[in-house]
């Protein structure tokens, strides 16, 4: 046994011993000899002083259910993680990935199912097609918790992946965005079609062009956060559903700044059709203030479902809903 990972012995067909870490409980039978292993997760160290030196390298050999701990320090890198149940985690006050970019799509890759990844700074996601993202969700089911994404094409990016649920705490989007990519926009947060996204105590703070969140998720949930485009902020809608599904947008503190490329709405439900069941439409306890002159379209609903505001506030020149529903 090496560290807290067991190891097997093979016996080969020369009657030598083999030691190997294995993928899993596995029986290995060679020349009749028959060895039972029993595959426990490992912890990957990376840093200066550590085996692993970037966070690729670790990633490049992490099995099924290992933590992979990043050291503090800034590291020019990026990673594809393709086993499933990783725990990818910054030890220490200040982790920073940053500037690099993995197949064109941005500084972490996650193949991988049942990921969790916290404590992170990611920096500076660059692709070629002007599209990279601090995280590239593409495998089943992602964790995020205190993990800040800043001055990116997009900060995450999440494939459609039915059935999958993704959800993001206690994290930071800071001057994510654009809109220069021929193919359309980038954003703080752009979830395709999973089944649930779930954003909680967050903070988006001076997107670019684009939207501050983009769901496509069948739920929708916005929980505890601070939206704001502040003076430099030019984002488009602060959150943007664009084929329906259910939606709750509860106790957050949301602002539209001067420069806002859309100054006509805040909260926009199914502008590129409703093409999936649109359930709840639950908007409570927010606080808004518009700084524009002119006035701007709280919640637009363009779905046949009603929604349902309650308990929130305005400041500033603001119709507090569009579309089918009440306003309490």
């Amino acid at each position: 046994m090496t560290g807290n990972v067991f190891t097997v012995a093979i016996v080969t067909a020369d009657g030598n011993w083999m030691w190997c870490r294995p993928l899993l409980l596995m029986a290995v039978v060679m020349s009749g000899s028959v060895a039972i292993v029993t595959a426990h997760a490992e912890t990957l160290a990376v840093g200066a002083s550590q085996r692993y030196k970037m966070p690729s390298e670790a990633a490049a050999v992490a099995m099924d259910g290992d933590t992979i701990a990043i050291d503090s320090g800034e590291y020019v890198d990026c990673a594809v993680w393709k086993a499933d149940r990783l725990t990818i985690t910054g030890i220490g006050p200040k982790v920073v990935i940053r500037n690099k970019s993995c197949n064109g799509k941005g500084l972490f890759i996650v193949d991988g199912n049942d990921i969790t990844i916290r404590n992170l700074t990611l920096l500076e996601a660059r692709g070629p097609n002007l599209n990279g993202a601090g995280i590239r969700a593409e495998g089943f089911n992602l964790k995020i918790d205190n993990v800040r994404i800043l001055d990116s094409q997009n900060g995450i990016l999440a494939a459609g992946v039915p059935g999958s649920a993704i959800e993001i705490n206690n994290s930071a989007f800071t001057d994510d965005g654009n809109c220069k990519n021929p193919s359309g926009c980038g954003h703080g947060i752009y979830i395709g079609h999973i089944k649930m996204v779930r954003i909680t105590n967050s903070r988006f703070f001076e997107t670019k062009e684009g939207h501050h969140i983009k769901s496509r998720a069948l739920r929708t949930e916005v929980i505890g956060n601070r939206i704001r485009d502040g003076s430099a902020g030019t984002a488009s809608y602060s959150i943007d559903v664009p084929n329906g599904g259910s939606l709750i947008v509860a106790n957050n503190t949301i602002e539209k700044g001067p420069n806002s490329t859309n100054k006509g709405a805040v909260i926009v439900i199914g502008a590129e059709g409703v093409t999936q069941p649109t359930v709840d439409l639950i908007i409570r306890a927010n606080k808004f203030t518009n700084d524009n002159e002119a006035e701007t379209v709280f919640v637009r609903n363009m779905t046949a479902s009603p929604a349902t505001l309650t308990g929130n506030t305005f400041k500033g020149k603001v119709e507090a809903l569009t579309g089918e529903g009440q306003v309490q």
